[in-house]
């Protein structure tokens, strides 16, 4: 079983950063693309940010090109956002997701459908 659960969230001034975590429960992890997805109420959720299974491709919206960086840590079995130069319509909750594969992809998907297992969602404020 795979579960995720991302850590980091919470309320910050426009301008500043924030860095959300994501632990992979199971021994796949490493083998798999990972994605960042956000989603604000009554919205669709939206891609962010995606890396390859080996760290060495990433891949942002445009959105956030330039202020948002992913990264993974497979040892640890951890993704990470780091999200510099926040505006107050950065303000969504955040989940990251496994992409549905196969295995060892160097492009993630870019659609809510390309990903199979996600985590709970944590949710990011910025305030004006």
């Amino acid at each position: 079983q795979v579960q995720l659960v991302e850590s980091g969230g919470g309320l910050v001034q426009a301008g500043g950063s924030l860095r959300l975590s994501c632990v992979v429960s199971g021994r796949t992890f490493s083998s798999y693309a990972m994605g960042w997805f956000r989603q604000a109420p009554g919205k669709q959720r939206e891609f962010v940010a995606a890396i390859s299974w080996s760290g060495d491709n990433t891949f942002y919206a445009d959105s956030v090109k330039g202020r948002f960086t992913t990264a993974r840590n497979n040892a640890k079995n951890t993704v990470y956002l780091q999200m510099n130069s926040l505006k107050t319509e950065d303000t969504d909750a955040y989940y990251c997701a496994r992409d549905r594969g196969p295995p060892w992809g160097e492009v993630p998907g870019t659609r809510t459908y390309d990903y199979d297992y996600w985590g709970q969602g944590t949710q990011v404020t910025v305030s004006s």
